[in-house]
Parts: structure tokens; C-alpha cells; sequence
């Protein structure tokens, strides 16, 4: 299980302040009164970060832990909030095709390999905070109505740069409900997307099976 870490330190910051050694527990989620035996859990590290480690509390009762993600991370993700949106801003300057943003990450021919694991990363990400997008144009109306699913729209409502970043805090009542890498909650069903398009092209419905 994992829950938001407040923080307004940068990434480097928190590596050299070692921060998640002063990190305060929550209640347990799931025993908010207490008498679960809810305690501090060895940290562990993100490879996405060298020498950023995660603080974590264990309940004894439900034997499951909790990890403090830092509001510049991602969730369930070997990478930070910031180098998503990179790639999810490279996917909707390319018109929302993975294929185009794919190559322009590895132009150079002879990259077959590279560019189709770059085509599978861009499509999981764009995917993931178009779903937390629209999700959040539902749950918070008065912010984000009549603003794209997009991170232009966003940026435009919210007034910043960092579109996912400021969201972990604007949206932190819902994050349980949102799916990564922004929220805590489950990951959106993936569809198969043709020739790195996202959308299927239009055509006639196939025909219905015989009975």
C-alpha cells in the first residue's frame, strides 16, 4: 500500500537530507484507532534515484506495509513524476501518436529494439494520466470542467509547469481512486493500440457472429 508524503523538497534535496529517516507514520489505514501494532519498517530504495530510500510502517495485525511516497515520485513506477511527464508531453505534441514520439526518442536507423521499447513505455504511460485526467475532470469540476484531458489543459487550469506534481497535492483526497503513476490506486485496463495509434481509426462494425 502506498500514501502521499507531503513534500516540498526536490529530489536532491530529500537524497541529501535523507529526509525519510524524519518522516512521520500515519495511523494505519486500515486501523485508524490503533492496537494494530502499526510501527516504522526498514526503508527501502528506489532504483529510479540513487541513495533515495522510501519510509515504510508495517501492520503486525494485517501483515502488510505501507510506503510514504514522496510527492515527486511516481507510483508503482522506477521513475519520478517529472520524467513522465515528459514523455506524456512528447506523446501529445506528436498528435497522441506513440509511434512518432517513439522515433523521435531514437531517430537513428539501425534502433528497431529501442524504439519498440520506447513505443511500449510511452503508450503505458500516456494511458495511465489520460485515465487520471478525465478521472479528475469528474471528481473535481469546479477546477478542471470545460479543460482538455491534457496536460496543456491542466497547465492552463492550474496555472503551472509541473502539472503532475501540483496535482499530488490538489488531488490528494482522490488519490486512491486515481491509477498510477499520479495515484494509488489500480492500474487502467491497457488496450492494444495498432501502428502505435491510440485510437482506432474508424471503419464499419464487424460482423456479428452466426448463430
Amino acid at each position: 500500500m502506498q500514501l502521499r508524503l507531503e513534500i516540498k523538497l526536490t529530489a536532491e534535496q530529500y537524497v541529501a537530507q535523507r529526509f525519510w529517516e524524519r518522516a512521520s507514520l500515519p495511523p494505519c489505514p486500515e486501523h485508524p484507532k490503533g492496537g494494530c501494532g502499526f510501527a516504522r519498517h526498514t526503508p527501502y530504495e528506489r532504483k529510479s534515484l540513487p541513495g533515495a530510500l522510501i519510509a515504510r510502517g508495517y501492520c503486525r495485525l494485517g501483515h502488510f506495509t505501507v510506503s510514504l511516497l514522496p510527492d515527486f515520485l511516481a507510483s508503482r513506477l522506477p521513475s519520478t513524476l517529472a520524467q513522465v511527464e515528459r514523455d506524456v508531453a512528447l506523446v501529445e505534441r506528436c498528435g497522441g501518436s506513440i509511434a512518432r514520439a517513439a522515433e523521435q526518442l531514437h531517430p537513428t536507423a539501425g534502433e528497431t529494439d529501442r524504439v519498440q521499447g520506447a513505443q511500449r513505455r510511452l503508450r503505458r504511460r500516456y494511458q495511465s494520466v489520460r485515465a487520471a485526467l478525465v478521472a479528475l475532470v469528474g471528481l473535481m469540476p469546479a477546477f478542471f470542467a470545460g479543460h482538455p484531458p491534457t496536460l496543456q489543459g491542466f497547465r492552463a487550469a492550474l496555472g503551472v509547469d509541473e502539472v503532475l506534481v501540483a496535482l499530488r497535492g490538489r488531488a490528494a483526497p482522490h488519490l486512491a481512486q486515481l491509477p498510477p503513476p499520479l495515484g494509488f490506486g489500480p492500474r487502467p485496463l491497457q488496450r492494444r493500440a495498432a501502428a502505435g495509434q491510440l485510437q482506432q481509426d474508424a471503419g464499419p462494425a464487424p460482423p456479428a457472429p452466426s448463430t
